[in-house]
């Protein structure tokens, strides 16, 4: 599938339901000295292709704001600790509707979600994102994230905790249809 960017939008972070891990995982809040685990979990789910580099990335987009990573990042932990999967619960306050340019005001984000591809499709990521998503609801009415076509297994779950396409964005409709396509999402049947 070609990669196309796309973004989703949670109008309102009320009635947020709990989705809790399975057996056997944890979650923890960023630590300063984690940086490296988080290159190394995002380079492994695709974002990244050096971990120097992600570590560069995140040092230079976080690394001023580590308190703020402390309150607003979480790690997903096997139970005997082994880092395998991030989320970020951010925030842009000049984040934009790109079909208006409005300003969309002090918007949370959802931003770096990664689980390493051995522990992917085990039922983790709908429980790391809601943890993410609460954060948020704490400082936010709404929240936002970017995400691309070839992250539809992603797409799904950010459906199912709320989120739906924001419109227009640059090749917009045929980023949906690609998505609605290979999900057969209900929700997006609108784009086939």
């Amino acid at each position: 599938m070609e990669h196309i960017p796309v973004t989703m939008v949670r109008e309102d972070l009320c009635g947020l339901r709990s989705h809790p891990l399975p057996e056997g995982y944890r979650l923890r809040r960023f630590c300063p000295g984690d940086e490296r685990l988080w290159a190394e979990i995002e380079t492994q789910a695709g974002e990244f292709d050096d971990p120097a580099y992600a570590e560069d990335r995140f040092n230079r987009e976080f690394g001023a704001s580590l308190d703020e990573m402390r309150d607003r990042c979480f790690i997903l932990e096997t139970a005997d600790g082994h880092g395998i999967g991030t989320a970020t619960a951010w925030y842009n306050g000049a984040f934009r509707r790109p079909d208006t340019d409005a300003l969309l005001g002090d918007c949370g984000r959802i931003h770096w979600v990664g689980i390493r591809p051995a522990f992917q499709g085990r039922g983790l990521s709908k429980p790391l994102v809601s943890v993410a998503l609460s954060r948020l609801s704490e400082s936010h009415t709404k929240a936002y994230l970017t995400t691309q076509t070839t992250s539809w297994i992603a797409v799904k779950v950010y459906i199912d905790l709320g989120f739906v396409p924001l419109l227009p964005t640059p090749r917009w409709e045929e980023a949906w249809r690609l998505i609605a396509e290979t999900t057969r999402c209900p929700q997006l049947a609108r784009f086939l």
